[in-house]
């Protein structure tokens, strides 16, 4: 089986065991493949530890770290406890095994609830991938750490961490009877192996991220994107915007892509808010411009087929039919051509343009009708 073929697998399985939790299994997935952070903000009992160890048996090797913070949490209950064998020797050093440093992937709930004793080494950890043991610097092996809150930080000491989260889900109770009926016939445990990718396996997908092509259009749609939302009060970091190309090329791969297409900005829901509260602008923006011209196209073939009829109305002579025939069909080219430079638009910006071919098409059989009717 190949790495891809693996990765699907891996996707299916997961989807399977986490009802109504499709878009957070991708979303984690996306994480892994681009070695960045997730942070899950939802009331308890959501699976959200469930998702983190599943993840880590899946991708993560081996070694997977899990701990509750709070307010009394110390650096060695995460990082491990100062090695007296290394004391003797003169050394300021850590017994990692086990703790947070050595974890492949990593669940820490109310992440939050860090005081600054732990967060300076937790904030390297997490953006520099490296472990200050005593006078050395080590990198971990870390692909992903998952987070859950029940709210955000208000503390301004927080803030850096909570920008380290690149991917960010609101995850709730299951909402729909059926699928809460399925949850509740479920059993315990998964039957048969679980699928598994390998670390070389892992690796050859991260490496693909790279040959991924981004085209222009899909970077003059952030562009836009960006625009719009600075106009509306939500405002990321250059970073951020930087860092959510990683995750468009990553959502190319999970759907076995060489390109990243336009369908793709649907993920940047998940990253350019800060506030909960500001989800919604997100979605709407991210809603113009992903359905924006397939919706004033629908319009002008509205308009089309109101100049059609107009033309095809009872009139009191033959000579006032052919002027309102030759006005219709004046009038239904002006509409055809406005949907033909929508159509290179799209092209331009490496849409999907299926849509609005359809459309272009209806218009132009209005056009021939036209035609084959005037004298």
């Amino acid at each position: 089986m190949s790495a891809e073929a693996r990765l699907q697998a891996v996707r299916a399985e997961l989807k399977a065991r986490f009802i109504e939790r499709e878009q957070v299994v991708d979303g984690a997935l996306l994480a892994v493949l681009c070695r960045q952070h997730l942070l899950l903000l939802g009331p308890p009992g959501t699976a959200k530890s469930m998702l983190a160890k599943d993840l880590c048996l899946r991708v993560g090797g081996k070694t997977y770290f899990e701990w509750l913070l709070t307010k009394f949490t110390t650096p060695e209950e995460i990082f491990g406890p100062v090695s007296l064998e290394a004391l003797e020797a003169g050394r300021y050093e850590r017994v990692i095994d086990g703790k947070l440093p050595c974890a492949d992937v990593a669940f820490l709930d109310e992440v939050f609830k860090a005081n600054s004793a732990i967060l300076n080494a937790l904030l390297t950890v997490l953006n520099e991938r490296r472990f200050h043991q005593g006078a050395d610097v080590m990198p971990v092996p870390l692909l992903t750490l998952v987070a859950a809150s029940n709210e955000l930080p208000d503390e301004e000491e927080l803030a850096a961490l909570y920008d380290r989260f690149l991917l960010r889900f609101t995850v709730g109770y299951i909402q729909h009877d059926y699928k809460f009926a399925r949850l509740l016939s479920m059993a315990p445990e998964p039957e048969g192996e679980p699928t598994r990718l390998t670390p070389a396996e892992l690796a050859e997908l991260q490496a693909k991220l790279q040959q991924i092509a981004v085209p222009d259009g899909v970077l003059r749609e952030i562009i836009d994107i960006r625009k719009k939302l600075n106009t509306e009060g939500v405002v990321a970091s250059d970073r951020r915007y930087r860092q959510a190309v990683q995750v468009l090329r990553a959502a190319a791969v999970l759907e076995g892509r060489a390109e990243v297409q336009t369908g793709d900005l649907r993920w940047l829901e998940h990253v350019l808010w800060s506030d909960p509260e500001d989800q919604p602008k997100v979605a709407q923006v991210l809603g113009q411009a992903l359905s924006g011209l397939e919706s004033e196209a629908k319009k002008l073939l509205f308009q089309a087929k109101e100049v059609h009829a107009y033309a095809y109305q009872r009139w009191p002579s033959a000579h006032e039919k052919q002027r309102a025939l030759l006005e219709a069909l004046s009038k239904i080219r002006e509409l055809r051509s406005r949907l033909l430079a929508m159509l290179d638009q799209a092209r331009d910006r490496g849409r999907d343009t299926t849509a609005l071919q359809e459309i272009a098409d209806e218009v132009s059989a209005l056009e021939q009708h036209l035609l084959g009717n005037k004298v």
